[in-house]
């Protein structure tokens, strides 16, 4: 079957021009499903009209789900990535990418739209006329942090009524008699002075820097010299409080590095990046997102989406300020477009950089590993979710035909090194939580994924007798078994049951490249909705088999290597101990000097030389 038998609303390839535009997929009520750009529309929506069979599951899902696709033309490419993202802003197509936080993060921040500006802390970043600064990961530690400031910037920090109440009595609020506040309300300073205060505190969490401190030491020095040892001392408290909030920041990078670092961390459904805001050389702010994949994307298409989504200004809030460089575990799909556009918002150069090396390719790979985190979070909090649990247990059941929600689920997967240490695993979630105090390893003899999990199988159903009592060893017998793994896996299952004679458990298999369930019994794959509890859930189980056959077979490896170490004569344990714990490994073992092993506490040169000559022979 053809796309075009499918897709009435195909357009003649020459209808379609070549100039460069952006293109909406809408369907039959007219709402937009999709937007997209591109260099060449002709080019690039043909990619949409081949056969079903060429298009990956989400697009072809798109497609289908389309009754319609209307283009525009633009001048050049910088044009259309302009008018993509102020359509998808303005359509919210369900098809492209929308991150959102994952989680609420304070902000400090600064009504400069007011006519006396005031410094508060929010998680709110739609309010008009503020600047925000952050975002910041924990509350306490901005209040101590504008606790700090107020001393040396004093402006208002109180609400609204207070402010009236003060004005109106004439008497100021205690933070002005602790000088934390310069009492505008009872006209101690102007209001244009104290705006200007407000301004000077926005400078200095901006900056980031000290250049604030060494204007404050100058003034001290010169208030000392005209023998103003009061206004002196004042300056030298100053400098004490913001010296304080500086060293409360963690100096990362040169002073003069003003960066944003994004780490990005993915998997077949969702993505998560963390941004690492570099000011002064110091970590100023960092903020997690994340983003729930409909189509296939690129990690550069995605970092793109990212940058247009977090450097624009959206509704009310005041977009983040642009830096100066942009370090990315990418580059972007348009890397000279996107740069352009960056550099419109900043109204000076903005530069991206993808760094293979040195101390920012370090900095981004903590990031990296923090959206691994955010992402991780996002799951588990998905899966986690009572109702959410409920409604994915009982979406399984619907979808898998069963009598009874699966409230036992029972998950396996194999890992190897190289065809050896080949250990089968067992996690088991109840409930659509995890119980790892019932996980179990299965040591094979086989490095043969489908006989793998024939083994683990025959091995794990044994202990279910005939009338489906369970020993101790396995806790109840299971409502579902996954497998990870295709096809080949699942019939290799299917024949452990056979065997075992076990029957009313139901098997089915999870393929990792587009998520497709395969279910004994049937003669093709279901596609579960991308977006589905059942999805997260057994994605989730997936993951937890996989990260816990990973361990089983390091640990395995591990007694394997401890073992031929333990081979060489005059080496004991603890000597082996020493030997892995510095090298890792047999093959770093191998590779290292008769001086390095000697370097060990216990090792002389005739241990050193009999452990080199044993492992290489």
């Amino acid at each position: 079957m053809t796309m075009a038998q499918e897709l009435s609303f195909r357009p003649k390839a020459s209808e379609i021009p070549k100039e460069p535009g952006v293109y909406r997929f809408l369907d039959a009520e007219g709402r937009v499903l999709y937007v997209g750009k591109a260099k060449n529309l002709r080019a690039r929506l043909s990619n949409y009209f081949g056969p079903l069979s060429s298009l990956h599951e989400r697009t072809r899902r798109m497609v289908l789900s389309a009754a319609d696709v209307k283009w525009t033309i633009v001048g050049t490419e910088f044009e259309a990535l302009q008018l993509e993202f102020t359509w998808i802003k303005e359509f919210q197509p369900p098809f492209n990418v929308r991150f959102r936080d994952d989680k609420s993060y304070p902000y400090l921040a600064i009504s400069m739209g007011d006519r006396v500006p005031r410094a508060f802390i929010t998680r709110n970043r739609d309010l008009k006329g503020v600047k925000y600064f952050g975002p910041y990961t924990q509350s306490w530690a901005i209040r101590d942090t504008l606790d700090s400031l107020l001393r040396v910037y004093p402006v208002r920090s109180c609400s609204s009524s207070t402010f009236q109440t003060a004005a109106r009595t004439g008497r100021p609020c205690l933070l002005a008699e602790l000088g934390k506040c310069a009492a505008p309300c009872v006209s101690r300073v102007s209001e244009s002075d104290h705006k200007a205060i407000a301004k000077s505190l926005g400078d200095f969490i901006g900056s980031g820097n000290d250049s604030h401190v060494s204007s404050l030491r100058q003034k001290m020095a010169l208030a000392s010299s005209d023998q103003n040892f009061e206004l002196a001392a004042r300056y030298r408290d100053d400098i004490q409080a913001l010296e304080r909030v500086l060293e409360k920041s963690t100096i990362v990078l040169d002073d003069h590095v003003d960066a944003d670092l994004i780490g990005l961390s993915r998997d077949e459904l969702s993505a998560a990046v963390s941004i690492f805001m570099v000011r002064g050389g110091r970590i100023r702010g960092n903020r997690s997102l994340v983003v729930d994949l409909e189509l296939d994307r690129s990690n550069g298409e995605l970092l793109e989406y990212l940058l247009q989504d977090i450097y624009s200004k959206s509704g009310a809030a005041e977009a983040p300020v642009v830096p100066k460089e942009i370090y990315l575990t990418e580059m972007p799909a348009d890397k000279e477009v996107v740069e352009k556009w960056l550099t419109e918002l900043r109204q000076k150069n903005c530069s991206l950089f993808a760094p293979k090396r040195g101390d920012k390719a370090a900095l981004l790979q903590t990031a990296s590993q923090n959206a691994a985190h955010a992402l991780q979070n996002y799951k588990l909090k998905r899966v986690s979710d009572f109702s959410a649990r409920a409604e994915a247990l009982a979406g399984l059941q619907k979808m898998l035909n069963m009598e009874t929600a699966p409230l036992r689920i029972e998950c396996y997967d194999i890992s190897h090194l190289s065809g050896t240490n080949t250990v089968g695993s067992m996690i088991v979630f109840e409930d659509g939580l995890p119980r790892k105090d019932q996980y179990r390893r299965f040591n094979l003899d086989t490095a043969d994924d489908t006989e793998s999990v024939y083994q683990t199988l025959m091995r794990r159903l044994k202990y279910l007798n005939e009338d489906g009592m369970q020993s101790e060893r396995f806790s109840y017998r299971p409502g579902l078994l996954v497998i990870d793994g295709g096809l080949p896996q699942l019939n290799a299952a299917i024949r452990a049951m056979n065997d075992s004679n076990v029957t009313g458990i139901t098997l089915i298999s999870l393929a990792k490249r587009l998520e497709e369930v395969f279910v004994s019994g049937l003669d093709y794959p279901l596609i579960l909705p991308r977006t589905s509890e059942e999805l997260f859930l057994l994605q989730r189980i997936r993951d937890e088999a996989h990260r816990f056959a990973i361990s089983a077979q390091r640990k395995s490896r591990s007694k394997s290597i401890s073992s031929l170490l333990l081979e060489i004569p005059g080496l004991g344990e603890q000597r082996a101990r020493l030997l892995l714990r510095k090298f890792g490994s047999l093959k770093r073992i191998r590779m290292a000097s008769q001086d390095e092993i000697c370097q060990l506490p216990g090792f002389g040169d005739k241990l050193a030389e009999t452990v080199l000559k044993h492992l290489k022979d």
